[in-house]
């Protein structure tokens, strides 16, 4: 197997048992709304196509780096461990997920676990594979496909933290001062 065809099978994977637990959550009591979700819809959705482009076969200003099958292997193996933390978030968070900006019956903040080290570790993880799959391929698209996830990403979070605060009040306010919100170890 080459590391292209690994990365695919890690997203594909992923896609794939993510979808089939989108029935493992609690119901929803709030949301916030198709108008205030299609901004971040939008550009996530032109993001994947362009991210997704196959990246065999390009040359020219087309492929802006190839990558030596170490690096490659590498970053297979931030991918895996990018997508493994947003799992790992996705299960501890539990019942209370949703792909969608919502709060649930109960709704509460949880601190623990990924959660303790950045507000937002399944984006986090995401974001590394992402980063990790633009690296591997090498290309304009993989580059404009990777810009616009993360563009898409951030506004999705930044929309949830609003959405967040007006559900739980003073106690997100205190989550938020005291954890990042997407990359660990920086300042809240």
């Amino acid at each position: 197997m080459r590391p292209g065809e690994a990365i695919l099978l890690l997203w594909l994977a992923w896609a794939v048992s993510w979808a089939a637990a989108a029935f493992w959550a609690d119901r929803v009591e709030k949301r916030a709304g198709f108008r205030a979700e299609a901004p971040y819809r939008t550009v996530l959705v032109l993001g994947a196509i362009l991210f997704f482009v196959p990246a065999h076969g390009y040359a020219g200003w087309l492929r802006l780096w190839s990558p030596n099958l170490a690096e490659a292997w590498i970053c297979v193996a931030l991918v895996a461990a990018g997508l493994a933390f947003a799992w790992w978030a996705r299960l501890h968070l539990g019942r209370l997920w949703s792909g969608t900006v919502t709060a649930k019956a109960d709704h509460h903040v949880v601190d623990t676990g990924p959660y303790g080290h950045v507000r937002h570790p399944i984006y986090t993880g995401l974001l590394l594979a992402i980063l990790a799959t633009m690296a591997a391929k090498g290309t304009v698209w993989g580059v404009a496909g990777a810009v616009l996830l993360i563009i898409g990403i951030v506004i999705k979070a930044r929309l949830e933290e609003s959405f967040l605060r007006g559900e739980l009040g003073p106690a997100y306010d205190d989550y938020a001062r005291r954890v990042p919100m997407l990359v660990p170890f920086t300042p809240a």
